[in-house]
């Protein structure tokens, strides 16, 4: 059985969610604040699981999150250690992160150390390539800046 994209309309406090099995691109953008998040990640971590079974070459998760609740973090680690555990060798993981460009360019190296640690603590060991790469956007969303972290 073939796995279906899955897309989830963004509302109020919930984000939008496009998972795109053919092109291997998985976005969260908007906020996630939501009053249960089981309720809406519980479905979006089958899906991604599933996922990991027969992933493409390349998978890019784009986690463009403009505010998170601690519950809808600790779904979002679980997703992201998901896709760590994709176990086919030559496939690639790209973990992209979006930061307002204020903050994006107020880190410094231990500043971009802290922020990624919790995404390199879940990630362990992962049998899949791996790259994050940071993002600076304006608040329309332009890209304004960016970086690539060798992990």
């Amino acid at each position: 059985m073939e796995l279906k994209n899955l897309f989830i309309e963004p509302t109020a406090k919930t984000p939008q969610i496009d998972l795109n099995h053919l092109s291997g691109e998985l976005i969260f953008s908007g906020r996630s604040i939501p009053e249960n998040a089981a309720d809406l990640y519980d479905n979006v971590l089958k899906w991604v699981s599933q996922y990991a079974n027969d992933p493409r070459h390349t998978t890019n998760l784009r986690l463009n999150l403009e505010y998170f609740n601690t519950s809808s973090s600790i779904w979002l680690a679980k997703i992201v250690k998901a896709l760590a555990g994709i176990k086919e060798s030559e496939s690639t993981l790209m973990i992209h992160l979006y930061f307002n460009i204020e903050e994006f360019d107020s880190m410094d190296v231990e500043d971009l150390k802290d922020a990624l640690s919790p995404i390199i603590d879940i990630l362990g060991s992962p049998k899949v390539s791996l790259g994050i790469k940071i993002y600076g956007a304006d608040d329309n969303g332009e890209i304004l800046k960016e970086s690539m972290v060798l992990i």
